[in-house]
């Protein structure tokens, strides 16, 4: 991998693109220092250290929402609406449609992502602005609260647009570096409180035990992210012209891990709605008090297992359901059919569709099943520890595999950036 940076380093145009990452990466992390007026830091910290579906968000947002700054919303507004987007096309039959047009449904798609991802943006910030004023922890009225969540609102466009910059001019997906770096900024502070406990506690066995546990974790998440069942696929031979074309032999690659970190997001943001709306409601009386314990027992912690297995069958099922979206099996088996190429044994049509449903079906059950384990480590780590990690989400959970998977994404980004500058050069002499 250094050798790889080193060499890519190498090439002007490479380094430029690469310098330009580091300068979008500068500006967002001087958005998050840039803060909102009104709210006190110091109660602000004490909500944060209840934990709850506060914690999750300020993990995306590189710890802007902790210190409500005008990036406190992060990049999770869009990441929400890309889902639901996701969900509508697969829905709605003249959407799909659309999404097969090429570049312009491709285009027609994303922009209507970004007016569903202002929407949300502005009740997202609206809802938590709320919350906090509620909560005495935000001084505003019912005008800067407007004012406020149209800030909040902004900074999160903006992000989107710094976003697609890097996509353009940089290296790998803007927005998965975005996030990476979110979560990458707010290490120190999560750093800090899991010394903080170490230090308190003298557990240092249990500093070692939860260091292999995250490396651990590490590992099995690159083995499972570039793992794949390859089925070969033979292509026919045709006449085009004065040559014949086709005739050999090529791979279509089926990846363990085919929903990547889509099915987590979903499961948790479920499992913490009640969580949220309960909260929400002002009061800790009568029917309000009850309907809070119940949201309490359905809010995954190292507390109640069964939440956590209702948290892993939700990620289980919704793993099956998003792979089916993003890999269907009927176009799949109708384009090979198409073009004259057919999977060796398997006759084309009907009996394609069924292998590649059975295929798919075996490898995305083993899938889910790691998706399901690297959501409850963070969970179960302080159990197996000993020690109280808190919001420390790099020892499982989305964070991690974030991580992990758009560091992996962005060096193959640069390899094929690299190969391609070395296949022209070849070319040129």
């Amino acid at each position: 991998m250094l050798e790889t940076l080193v060499a890519a380093w190498k090439l002007p145009d490479l380094r430029q693109r690469i310098l330009f990452v580091f300068g979008a990466f500068a500006v967002y992390t001087l958005g998050l220092h840039i803060p909102v007026p009104g709210i006190d830091h110091a109660k602000m910290e004490q909500l944060f250290a209840q934990g709850g579906v506060f914690g999750l968000v300020d993990v995306f947002s590189g710890g802007a929402l902790r210190k409500f700054t005008i990036f406190a919303m992060g990049i999770v507004p869009y990441i929400n609406a890309s889902i639901i987007m996701q969900l509508l096309v697969a829905a709605i039959p003249q959407w799909k449609e659309l999404q097969k047009e090429g570049e312009t449904g491709r285009k027609e798609i994303a922009k209507r992502t970004r007016y569903l991802t202002v929407a949300l943006a502005f009740l997202q910030s609206l809802g938590i602005s709320t919350t906090l004023v509620r909560a005495d922890i935000l001084t505003a009225n019912w005008w800067q609260l407007l004012v406020t969540a149209t800030v909040l609102t902004a900074g999160t466009m903006f992000l989107l647009w710094l976003g697609e910059q890097i996509t353009d001019k940089g290296i790998g997906n803007g927005i998965s570096l975005l996030i990476f770096a979110s979560i990458v900024a707010s290490l120190p502070w999560q750093i800090s409180k899991v010394w903080e406990s170490v230090s308190v506690m003298h557990a240092w066995i249990s500093l070692i035990l939860l260091t292999v546990v995250f490396l651990g974790t590490i590992v099995g998440i690159v083995y499972v992210t570039q793992a794949q069942r390859k089925i070969p696929i033979q292509h026919a031979r045709r006449i085009v012209g004065m040559r014949q074309v086709g005739g050999h032999t090529s791979y279509l690659p089926l990846k363990i891990a085919m929903a990547g970190v889509i099915p987590i997001i979903f499961a948790i943001s479920l499992m913490l709605l009640p969580y949220t709306i309960a909260n929400a409601i002002p009061g800790d009386t009568g029917w309000v008090y009850y309907l809070k314990r119940a949201a309490d027992w359905v809010t995954p912690s190292d507390r109640n297992p069964l939440a956590l297995i209702a948290y892993a069958i939700v990620i289980v099922i919704f793993t099956y359901f998003y792979t089916a979206i993003q890999f269907d099996v009927n176009d799949i088996s109708e384009n090979l059919k198409k073009y004259g190429s057919y999977i060796p044994g398997i006759r084309p049509g009907k009996p394609t569709t069924d292998y590649l449903d059975k295929v798919v079906s075996r490898i995305t059950f083993a899938g889910a099943l790691f998706l399901a384990a690297v959501a409850i480590i963070q969970y179960i780590a302080p159990w197996l520890t000993g020690v109280d990690i808190g919001t420390f989400s790099l020892v499982g959970g989305t964070s991690l595999l974030i991580v992990v998977g758009v560091a992996l994404d962005t060096m193959q980004s640069i390899e094929a950036q690299m190969l391609m500058r070395n296949y022209e050069g070849f070319l040129r002499e």
